[in-house]
């Protein structure tokens, strides 16, 4: 099987080749441009599984598409929240939310391999998936959340929370008061109820808000660590693969 990564992080890149080596899967090329991969797809054979990062150094990835007729099956690895690619579903792609778990990455290969003897080439509506990334659908999110306190229910006001956290297999909402409240809930169903332009996904761990963001400070491996107002149980660190997405959502 041929597999071709294309991600304009190189270190993004190389985690994810590793990630594959240890399904004993093999990338045989790595791109890191529209560009590039216009000029490579024109004089190679198309690979049977791409790996697609949407945003890369010089434009959307779909641009590939517009030029150059794929044949290929495409597993798409981005930090878009969930809810602006429902169009991929439609079109029976699957995709991986960054940072990648080595788990979801499994169950995106073993998909891939049940659907082989299926037709690959991939057919988009490139428009229609533009405007949602773009212009995400318009919806209704959670302005408060209920939480037991005893034999009690308190209601918790979106305003008043610094973030969303797991630990110990449970997930915990962080007030402005500093309190810890545990939630009958996820962080991947929270992608879904959080408005986006308030709440950022740092890491698989953390939701932050970004009003309760009191300072930013570079940390090992090109990451960055956050301060907020009043959490302070652990650190709060951005990965590595979404510190670029992290820094266009601040601005």
């Amino acid at each position: 099987m041929k597999v071709l990564i294309i991600e304009d992080e190189k270190p993004s890149a190389r985690r994810l080749q590793r990630m594959l080596d240890s399904l004993n899967l093999t990338a045989d090329t790595m791109l890191h441009s529209v560009e590039e991969s216009i000029a490579w797809f024109q004089n190679n054979a198309h690979p049977d599984l791409i790996f697609l990062d949407i945003q890369l150094s010089d434009g959307l990835s779909f641009e590939i598409f517009e030029t150059i007729d794929i044949q290929s099956a495409v597993i798409f690895t981005t930090a878009y929240d969930e809810y602006a690619l429902q169009a991929f579903k439609l079109n029976s792609i699957d995709y991986l939310l960054k940072p990648i778990d080595e788990e979801d990455l499994e169950k995106a290969v073993s998909k891939y391999k049940s659907r082989i003897p299926e037709q690959k080439s991939v057919t988009l509506d490139f428009n229609d998936i533009k405007k949602l990334l773009v212009n995400p659908i318009e919806r209704e999110y959670k302005k408060r959340f209920s939480v037991k306190v005893g034999q009690h229910l308190k209601l918790i006001n979106i305003e008043d929370i610094e973030c969303f956290y797991s630990e110990n297999k449970g997930t915990y909402l962080h007030t402005s008061e500093g309190r810890n409240y545990l939630l009958d809930t996820t962080l991947e169903q929270l992608t879904d109820e959080l408005e986006p332009q308030q709440f950022f996904r740092i890491n698989r761990k953390f939701f932050v808000n970004i009003q309760a963001i009191k300072d930013m400070v570079s940390y090992t491996n090109s990451r960055l660590q956050i301060k907020l107002n009043s959490y302070n149980e652990q650190e709060v660190i951005v990965a590595r693969e979404r510190v670029k997405d992290f820094k266009t959502w601040l601005e």
